[in-house]
């Protein structure tokens, strides 16, 4: 069965449309579910032959349309490397399993608030993400999904330990919580590192736009639970759930404090973002991300008035290397891609602000 990327890559999914609360600075919240299935042995350990009847079984679990939910299938070791990497942009896919070889699959809802990666580091990761900050609201969903996948399938899961995974930093709850945030003014006005030495020393990790081992880009953080053993899930998304607005308040805070001195400077930087962004002909991924995270925070400073948050988190979207391919229906070097982007970003831009 074949599957039109080219007409996903005109959408976005329903957490990129900037419609949660606190969405002048919370992106996204996500939380992720680690499960193993009993009698399979862990992914690394498991032979080609294993881990291709375990793809196969839940394959077969997640077509079937009795039980609730309608989710697409995809076999990802069928897919070319540029729909993988195409899936890893819109978050379905991790960079591991968009990367490694043999079995493997992901099952997502058209609105891609619910998905499940299949043979990643575990078994099974099922995946809640929803705009803004929604911990409760993403916990439930992704509470009623696992709740439901085990009605069908068989967890491996110890009454001492909790769920067992691969790695033992996820044994317990298997549970990773994360609030992706858009950290503009704390990073101007340097009080960023301050910030995150604070959450380490309560066990939150700070990590980049698209997860573990991913850099910063764009002034995007990821604030995410370390611990998974020793405590519930409502203790691990209480202890992110407490600090997440007080974050909000310091960014918040930051970027009136912006306004009250440094109002002159930061319009000068805005106005430039957005007049290279309309007129370049040229642009590398790093310096739209840099340019589209300005833009951004003068929207929330009301210095922008003819875009929207919307508007930017599919600009966002729709610039990456992939997603630029299935739009374009082109095989793309690195300068053309530069091209490309520019290209779009211009008649994007004079598209969105004619219409205003």
């Amino acid at each position: 069965m074949t599957f039109d990327f080219e007409e996903l890559a005109r959408t976005s999914g329903e957490w990129l449309r900037g419609t949660g609360p606190e969405s002048d600075v919370v992106v996204s919240s996500r939380i992720r579910l680690a499960r193993n299935i009993v009698n399979f042995p862990f992914t690394n350990r498991a032979s080609a032959m294993q881990r291709g009847e375990l793809e196969s079984l839940i394959r077969d679990r997640f077509s079937s349309k009795d039980w609730g939910f309608e989710f697409k299938y995809l076999t990802v070791h069928t897919l070319s490397p540029v729909d993988r990497e195409f899936l890893r942009e819109r978050q379905l896919l991790s960079r591991e399993l968009a990367g490694t070889e043999g079995p493997r699959g992901v099952a997502f809802e058209a609105h891609e608030t619910r998905s499940v990666m299949v043979n990643e580091e575990d078994h099974l990761r099922l995946q809640v993400l929803r705009s803004g900050f929604q911990l409760d609201e993403a916990w439930q969903d992704i509470d009623q999904l696992d709740d439901k996948v085990e009605e069908r399938i068989s967890y491996a899961f110890s009454e001492e330990f909790g769920y067992l995974t691969a790695c033992p930093t996820n044994v317990g709850t298997g549970m990773r919580a994360s609030v992706m945030l858009h950290l503009p003014a704390l990073q101007f006005t340097k009080q960023l590192e301050k910030v995150f030495r604070a959450l380490q020393k309560i066990n939150l990790a700070v990590r980049g736009l698209y997860g573990e081992g991913t850099r910063a880009s764009g002034d995007f953080y990821q604030i995410s639970n370390q611990v998974t053993l020793g405590k519930d899930e409502g203790t691990i998304l209480k202890e992110i759930r407490e600090v997440i607005p007080q974050i909000i308040t310091y960014e918040r805070e930051a970027r009136k404090a912006l306004m009250q001195q440094y109002q002159p400077l930061v319009q000068d930087k805005v106005s430039r973002a957005y007049g290279t962004l309309k007129a370049a002909t040229m642009m590398s991924a790093d310096e739209m991300m840099d340019l589209l995270s300005t833009v951004r925070l003068g929207i929330t400073l009301e210095m922008v008035e003819d875009l929207t948050i919307p508007h930017l988190n599919m600009l966002f979207l729709q610039t990456q290397p992939s997603h630029l391919i299935k739009l374009t229906g082109k095989d793309l070097t690195n300068e053309e891609h530069n091209v490309e982007r520019a290209t779009y970003l211009r008649q994007k831009l004079s598209e969105l602000t004619s219409r205003n």
